[in-house]
This record gives structure tokens, C-alpha cells and sequence, in this order.
């Protein structure tokens, strides 16, 4: 019995507006339909074009973007279509957001006893997964429609009830179903983004193993990437049980996902070469082992800047993989880099290289700043042809001490005004962490400091400053 359709009519593109839907008749038998192109425009309140195809394989030529909506006899043959018996059709899950659509990782959805009747719905749904579909099936035929649905159809119809009212009220239902279940399964998709990235940050923004060594600690990430919560920069502190404090920030060249699953690696990687003793030039060749074997290409490398503190705190050992140096601020003097013409390159550049070690005196009270160089090549000046460079964050950190600020405060501070230099987000990863050490502090502890807590991204903005003291605070 042939699907009583609208005739196919072409609109001019004059006659076209915002709202027109294009329809894709797909039956074997087009001919003698009972229904005009204006009866139906009438009825709906919209203009719908009407395409027919004879079978699935003129269907497929027919089915571009401008498509809003498949209407689908059940009984419709493969054969003919660009499949037949035995033939593997596509997955009903590959609608995507279907009515009970399955998953690509979820179990296979048992198979119906009128699976055949539903074959050609399963090959439309492969080839056609971001499109509405309707089912047309024989008059009454309950089951056969409801399977249909299940297997991923927006809706269906019976021959026998096919008029324009029911036509272009199922057809506007089935469209705007298939966006809202469209948006779903995106924001499910999303949903799920956001909970590996959060699983993987955790990773890449660790909780500082300080307890016992009285020192302070601070940190400031942000992602270069738009919307990202993660990038290659990585780092992370940990005190070794002979009492030193061993702190390290790194930066993967590049900030996508493949570069922060490699900064993840490294600094687990270094956490762990650490905590069984390695130290200095054994510990940097051995991470650049790791880095060599993870790598995707032979063009990566790692920047890195590790350092060691001795249990009383006075002094550290530096080692400089081709990242900037620290910057190091006494109490009560301003803040100046550390040595680093003695570093080594960075990680993954030379397969023999070493990394010698500094020793370096901090005194009693003191504040550390260690950097990855998206702090520093942020655009300043007119025009932004220059970069602020490390003399130029230098002096901006010197000026932030000034008016008192210290610790989150100054790493909020700091990063925001690199930004606002820079005239918008920057491009580069940022990571920033602060180590100091107050002998006043420690002893109204009793000898330790408080629990120090990993760093957040994208913090609310701090509470205005301070007013400038007279006497400089350490970083």
C-alpha cells in the first residue's frame, strides 16, 4: 500500500523563510499521495519541502545538513537500498540521543523478535544519526511502533491517521525532540569531560606533603587553553623523612591534553624518584628516561627547576633543567633571582646531559617563588611588542611587597596584573608556588606550620590590599 505523502513540490528561494523544515520521504512507492505541499504549509504554519527517495541508497544521496527530518516506512525493503540479507547494518546506539539509544561503552541492548521488521530504521539511523526520524508502520501496529521508538526513532505514525494536521505536528515534535535529546547527550558528554579533567587535575595539582617542616606554602595555577581546566605546567613538594623539603614546578612544551597527561607523569614520576632517594643530576637523568619513553615525538621536551631544603632551612641545593630561576625574597630586603648560570638544558634536548647542583643560602626568614615562563612572556608596553621578562616581574613582585601583600594574596596579585599587562588571558600555561620559612611563625605553631592545602584554579578575586607597612613582609 503506497505512503500517502505530500507531493513534492520545489520553493523558490524567495518563498523560503527561517522557519522552513526540509522533509525526507523515504518509501518505496510515492506516487498517488493525498496530500499537497499547501494543504500542509496550511495546516502547520510552516513551510515544509518534501524530498522522496525509493529506497536507501537514493536516500543516502538525499540526506545533506539542510535535512530537518526523516520520515521512514518500516516496510521498506533493504534490498535495493545499498545493503541486503546478511549485510551488518549500523548500531541502533549510533542515533546518539534516541529514545533507549545505547552507549558505544555500554552493554548490548537484547535483540527483538522483530528485529527484521526494523532493519531498514537501523540502517537509517547509522547513516543519518544527527537527524529526526519518524516511523511509519501499519495501521494499529502498536508494538511494531513502540519498538521502533525504543530502537531510537523520535516518534511514529500509522498509515491509516496520515493527514497534514498530524503531519506537521509530528514532524515539528520529532525535530525539536532531536535537539533537546541532541543537547542532552552533549551535556551528559560534557559532564563526563569535566570529571576526567577534574580526576586528571587532581593528578596534576597535588597535595603538598609538608607536615613536620614548619614551612608555608602557596600556589597559583591557571590553564592557557580556553575553558581548560588542566595544561603542561606541573609541580610538587614533598618532604623526605631525614626532614629535607624537596619542591619541584616543571613545564611540557606545549598546553594541550596529550602535554598535561606527560606533566602528570613527570611529576608522579619525580614524587616518586624522590621519595626513594634520588637527588640533583641522578634524579633529573632519570626523569629524562621517563620523558623520553612517554613522549609522543622526539621534539617534546621539559623544562624543569627542582629544590632541596635542608632540614633546618637555612640552605637548598638548586638544579635548573632550562627553566627560569627561582626568586628568592629575606625578610625585610627585596626580592632578586637566583644564580642560574650553571643550569643544565632542558629535559629531553641531549641524551648525555647533566644538571649540576647549586648550593644556595636563604637564611632565616625567608620566601621562595618558583615560576613556569608563562608568568614571565606575557605582552607589556604599547602596542604589547615586548614582554614583561623576568627583570620586569622582578620589579612587579618588589612593588606587590611594597604594599604589604604576601603569600595567595601576592600569587592573585601577580597573576592578575600579568594578565591585565598582557591585555586579556594569556596563552600560556601559569603555575606559581611559594615556599618560605618565618622562625616567629614556627615557634607560635610549636615547631610546625599549619596543614597547607593544594592550589585552586581560577580563584575568586582576594580582598582588596593591604595598606603598604613600613617594614617589607617576605614573599
Amino acid at each position: 500500500m503506497p505512503v500517502p505523502v505530500p507531493q513534492q513540490r520545489s520553493v523558490p528561494a524567495a518563498e523560503t523563510s527561517h522557519g522552513d523544515l526540509t522533509l525526507l520521504v523515504i518509501e518505496d512507492d510515492p506516487a498517488g499521495t493525498t496530500i499537497t505541499v499547501p494543504e500542509l504549509s496550511a495546516a502547520a504554519g510552516t513551510r515544509v519541502r518534501i524530498r522522496t527517495a525509493r529506497n536507501l541508497t537514493e536516500a543516502a544521496r538525499l540526506l545533506t545538513d539542510d535535512v530537518d527530518c526523516i520520515l521512514l516506512d518500516l516496510a521498506l525493503p533493504l534490498t535495493g537500498g545499498g545493503a541486503g540479507p546478511g549485510t551488518p547494518t549500523a548500531d541502533a546506539g549510533t542515533s546518539g540521543t534516541g529514545t533507549g539509544t545505547a552507549d558505544s561503552g555500554s552493554l548490548p541492548e537484547p535483540v527483538s523478535e522483530r528485529a527484521g521488521e526494523l532493519a531498514a530504521l537501523t540502517h537509517v539511523l547509522g547513516i543519518a544519526p544527527q537527524h529526526a526520524v519518524l516511523a511509519l508502520t501499519a495501521q494499529d501496529d502498536t508494538e511494531l511502533a513502540a519498538e521502533a521508538v525504543r530502537v531510537g526513532a523520535q516518534d511514529y505514525l500509522f498509515r491509516g491517521e496520515l493527514d497534514a494536521r498530524v503531519l506537521s505536528r509530528a514532524i515539528r515534535y520529532a525535530v525539536e525532540r532531536k535537539r533537546a535529546d541532541t543537547a542532552q547527550h552533549q551535556l551528559t558528554e560534557s559532564r563526563l569531560r569535566a570529571q576526567e579533567n577534574a580526576r586528571l587535575e587532581r593528578g596534576l595539582l597535588p597535595t603538598p606533603l609538608l607536615d613536620g617542616s614548619g614551612l608555608s606554602f602557596a600556589a597559583r595555577y591557571r590553564p592557557g587553553r580556553s575553558r581548560a581546566l588542566l595544561g603542561g605546567d606541573f609541580y610538587d613538594v614533598v618532604r623526605t623523612p631525614d626532614g629535607t623539603v624537596h619542591a619541584m614546578i616543571g613545564d611540557v612544551c606545549g598546553h594541550g591534553p596529550d602535554e598535561a597527561a606527560l606533566g602528570v607523569e613527570l611529576r608522579i614520576a619525580w614524587r616518586a624518584l624522590t621519595l626513594a632517594g634520588l637527588c640533583g643530576d641522578e634524579l633529573l637523568s632519570t626523569l629524562q628516561q621517563v620523558l623520553e619513553h612517554e613522549r609522543q615525538s622526539e621534539e617534546i621536551f621539559a623544562t624543569l627547576c627542582t629544590v632541596d631544603i635542608a632540614p633546618d632551612g637555612r640552605r637548598a641545593g638548586l638544579c635548573l633543567a632550562g627553566h627560569p630561576a627561582p626568586l628568592l625574597a629575606r625578610h625585610g630586603l627585596p626580592a632578586r633571582l637566583l644564580p642560574y648560570q650553571d643550569g643544565g638544558p632542558a629535559l629531553g634536548l641531549l641524551p648525555r646531559a647533566r644538571w649540576p647542583r647549586r648550593q644556595v643560602e636563604l637564611g632565616g626568614a625567608w620566601s621562595l617563588m618558583m615560576y613556569t615562563d608563562g608568568l614571565i612572556e606575557g605582552r607589556v608596553g604599547t602596542g604589547g611588542s615586548e614582554r614583561l621578562g623576568q627583570d620586569g616581574m622582578v620589579a612587579m613582585v618588589n612593588s606587590r611587597l611594597e604594599q604589604g601583600l604576601a603569600g595567595e594574596e601576592l600569587l592573585e596579585a601577580a597573576v592578575a596584573e600579568v594578565r591585565e599587562l598582557n591585555g586579556g588571558e594569556l596563552t600560556d600555561d601559569v603555575a606559581v608556588l611559594l615556599l618560605g620559612r618565618d622562625p616567629e611563625r614556627i615557634r607560635r605553631w610549636g615547631g610546625s606550620a599549619p596543614r597547607s592545602h593544594p592550589a585552586s584554579v581560577d580563584r575568586p578575586p582576594s580582598p582588596p590590599a593591604r595598606a603598604a607597612g613600613a617594614q617589607r613582609p617576605p614573599l
